[in-house]
């Protein structure tokens, strides 16, 4: 209310004293000023506004006001207060005994509110935090969305500028991609609900305005099943490239519609962040000891008294249950039950793009501050190259699986053990010999020798036609080396 009955030049000399920009309208000094009061209002700024109120409101007294030392006096607040000590003759009504509401001249906040928010002390509204923004600053705290007539299209502007700093924070940000600054700010929109953290909720027919032109808003995720309604992702918005990068007042209207569902609305400085950096901040304090990770496949593995089944080993697989590749950084959930992984690397891409922080494993919740790195299977997986799967034992130990036909050297097909011009090396003796001494002749498979006996049989078959006579039944390549030997 103070601020609210200040003049141009009051406004000019509390922007002044905190260092932020006197330039613009009278609706741009007061929304600056109001800003001042509900974000950044320390005790030096309370002061300097309750002596510029007093200055202009001197309550009248029978007693001649004392002046004050004029070594605690602006000269500007002299002049201004001499100016209305010479014979002014106006009423001078406390400016607390009246209701002033924002004229319609000073633009409004969100929803056209009348006057400041009430100090009383009452459930506030929460976002959840995203791991992918860092918040610096809170421009608006969440604020709900209060229809102002019966319409369903409602319309709720908010007028808000940023500081130098932010300023200087947005421009000296590096670039995520052409055009988008890694400093943003952002409008976050939730269910007006104190009883827990909320994520982003979007009011149906939502649209943002940001200083005369629209800002684009998520589209729908497209639905492949027949019936079911496509979803849309209900992220932060960035205003920043539409928005004034200077002292200059930024104007943001929120279109909405009215359903029954209350919305709240909030405005943040933010650092968005990408998976490489996610990732590198989980590899320095996420991860988990290899003893810990031990004690724990022990504790799986610890027999049940009321279990008539005694577990001795869990098998764990080194593929990673999204990509099907080997495992590279495997991690879980700190609270998920299972000893499988998945590997940290997919897992953030995968939530840089549309953010689900769900468990493949076991398909419950596994967001990024309860994510751990497995010590014990990055040293498992460093050690075992050969194998794509382990088997954990009680004691904490583990043994690589491989597949069977790894392990089984047996072939699976006839085999015909040949000699270089006699039958005896057709017969190995014991010791692995022919009966001359020499060695035992090299192993032939018939089945890959498919093409040649093919050839075989088509020139018998043109011989057959040939002769007119019948001929006799043909025997297999093998069996004639058996006859022409003997």
């Amino acid at each position: 209310n103070m601020v609210m009955s200040f003049r141009v030049s009051d406004l000019q000399m509390l922007l002044g004293f905190v260092g932020r920009s006197k330039s613009g309208l009278k609706h741009e000094l007061v929304t600056r000023a109001l800003q001042l009061v509900q974000f950044d209002c320390s005790p030096e700024v309370f002061k300097k506004i309750k002596e510029l109120y007093e200055t202009r409101y001197a309550k009248k007294s029978s007693e001649v006001p004392q002046p004050q030392p004029q070594q605690h006096r602006s000269p500007e607040a002299l002049s201004i207060h001499s100016s209305y000590d010479r014979g002014s003759t106006v009423a001078r009504t406390s400016i607390a005994t009246t209701n002033i509401d924002y004229p319609a001249l000073y633009g409004k906040y969100l929803n056209g509110l009348g006057r400041l928010p009430p100090k009383v002390a009452k459930p506030e509204v929460r976002l959840v935090k995203l791991p992918f923004y860092t918040t610096l600053d809170e421009l608006l705290k969440p604020t709900e969305l209060v229809p102002q007539n019966n319409e369903k299209l409602q319309e709720s502007p908010c007028i808000f500028a940023l500081t130098p700093r932010q300023v200087e924070l947005i421009r000296n940000s590096r670039e995520l991609q052409p055009g988008v600054k890694s400093v943003q700010v952002v409008l976050r929109i939730c269910y007006t609900d104190t009883s827990s953290p909320q994520e982003d909720q979007y009011p149906p027919n939502i649209a943002v305005k940001v200083n005369h032109s629209y800002c684009s808003v998520p589209g729908y995720y497209p639905s492949n099943k027949p019936g079911v309604e496509p979803k849309r992702p209900c992220r932060p918005i960035n205003l920043t490239h539409l928005m004034y990068l200077s002292a200059a007042t930024n104007r943001i209207t929120v279109t909405w519609g009215n359903y029954g569902k209350s919305y709240s609305v909030g405005l943040y400085l933010v650092r968005q962040m990408t998976s490489a950096e996610l990732l590198q901040r989980l590899k320095t304090i996420g991860i988990k000891h290899p003893e810990l990770c031990k004690a724990l496949v022990k504790e799986k593995l610890r027999l049940d008294p009321d279990s008539e089944i005694a577990t001795t080993g869990v098998r764990v697989s080194l593929i990673c249950p999204l990509v099907k590749m080997r495992l590279s950084v495997p991690c879980r959930a700190e609270t998920c039950a299972h000893l499988q992984c998945f590997d940290a690397v997919f897992y953030l891409q995968m939530n840089e793009k549309k953010p689900t922080w769900m468990c493949p494993v076991c398909d419950k919740p596994a967001p990024y501050d309860q994510l751990i790195i497995d010590g014990l299977l990055s040293e498992i997986l460093t050690e075992c190259k050969d194998a794509d799967e382990i088997e954990y034992l009680v004691d904490g130990s583990w043994c690589p699986i491989r597949a069977e036909k790894e392990r089984s050297c047996s072939p699976q097909c006839p085999i015909l053990v040949l000699g270089s011009s006699d039958v005896n090396g057709l017969l190995p003796t014991p010791n692995g010999n022919g009966e001359n001494g020499k060695a035992a002749a090299d192993v032939v498979d018939l089945t890959l020798d498919s093409s040649s006996s093919e050839e075989e049989e088509e020139e018998d078959e043109e011989e057959d036609d040939d002769d007119e006579a019948p001929q006799p039944k043909r025997r297999c390549s093998y069996e004639k080396g058996l006859v022409s030997a003997c």
